[in-house]
């Protein structure tokens, strides 16, 4: 569905809805482009599976488990490499169609600066940098927990691009707030809130966890009030410098985006939703041009961090 309605600026990037697909959930794009019915112009950007310098195997299994009104996941941040991403993934994505953003994470800040500088040099539209993956056991979570931390990731990426840097924020902090901040001071253009919240299962016939890696990150609508929470409090920090949130956790109708854009958000973030709907991002499209329309509202951004308090 395409709509002047949807048209949507984030960090300097042109997207044609508010719609990000998120890290993980579609691999590097084609595990949702070629889903039959799909159409580009239903979603604004597309977040590419988490990027690391070197190849990773990722976590044992188990790595996904069904949990109620959500989903436990610990894949490790499997993927390829960097170097396979440039040379050989991104040439075969159609820019043309969407944007399409890096997702980058490492294991130290020298790695995070290796990767962030070989997108650099790529058609890649915005770079996401991934300090708060739960499910690995360095780096991400460490990194993202620690507002000082965080910002030193965010100052050395952002001295290897001149791309928008969008910050992945992580629920499992003390003082989000205070990231959020000293993130912004540090160069980010953007955030991303929120990532997974750390979770686990048991498996009670065998007493041992049901995720090879013990724990794993949890979303799906079972975080939507966490999420929620989490962006109003970004949003306090964030519009004192005009740093754009794209808003996620547990979305899966019109009412939880629109939700979240009252709330502060510019973009809002589909990912697990896509697992039992893959067409739900035209659906929420269509929810908020109507919302939009009922309204009497000429864009999408009139919605942003309208919330009465």
């Amino acid at each position: 569905m395409s709509s002047g309605l949807l048209n949507t600026d984030l960090c300097g990037v042109s997207m044609a809805s508010p719609i990000v697909l998120l890290s993980g959930c579609v691999g590097f794009g084609e595990e949702y482009t070629r889903v039959v019915g799909y159409s580009n112009s239903d979603v604004g950007a597309v977040v590419l599976k988490g990027t690391t310098g070197d190849a990773r195997l990722g976590n044992p299994p188990h790595r996904v488990y069904e949990t109620p009104d959500g989903m436990l996941n610990a894949i490790g941040l499997q993927n390829p490499g960097v170097d396979k991403v440039v040379g050989d993934i991104l040439p075969g994505l159609d820019f043309s169609e969407t944007r399409f953003f890096a997702n980058v994470s490492g294991s130290t800040i020298e790695e995070y600066e290796r990767v962030t500088k070989r997108f650099d040099d790529s058609p890649i539209d915005a770079i996401e940098i991934n300090i708060s993956c739960p499910n690995v056991k360095e780096g991400g979570v460490q990194f993202g927990n620690d507002p000082e931390m965080s910002a030193r990731v965010v100052a050395a990426c952002r001295a290897q691009t001149s791309k928008p840097i969008i910050t992945k924020l992580s629920p499992n902090q003390a003082d989000i707030e205070e990231n959020a901040r000293l993130c912004i001071e540090a160069g980010t253009d953007g955030f991303a809130v929120i990532n997974t919240v750390m979770g686990m299962a048991i498996d009670s016939e065998t007493r041992r966890p049901v995720i090879g890696n013990v724990r794993g990150g949890l979303s799906g609508p079972a975080i939507k009030p966490i999420a929620l929470l989490k962006v109003q409090q970004v949003y306090e920090v964030a519009k004192k410098h005009n740093v754009p949130i794209i808003g996620q956790g547990g979305i899966t109708t019109p009412k939880d985006a629109i939700e979240f854009m009252i709330a502060g958000a510019t973009a809002i973030g589909i990912g697990t939703a896509l697992f039992y709907d893959p067409l739900v991002c035209n659906k929420i499209n269509a929810g908020i041009v109507d919302y939009l329309q009922r309204h009497e509202m000429a864009s999408v951004s009139e919605l942003i961090g309208t919330l009465q308090t």
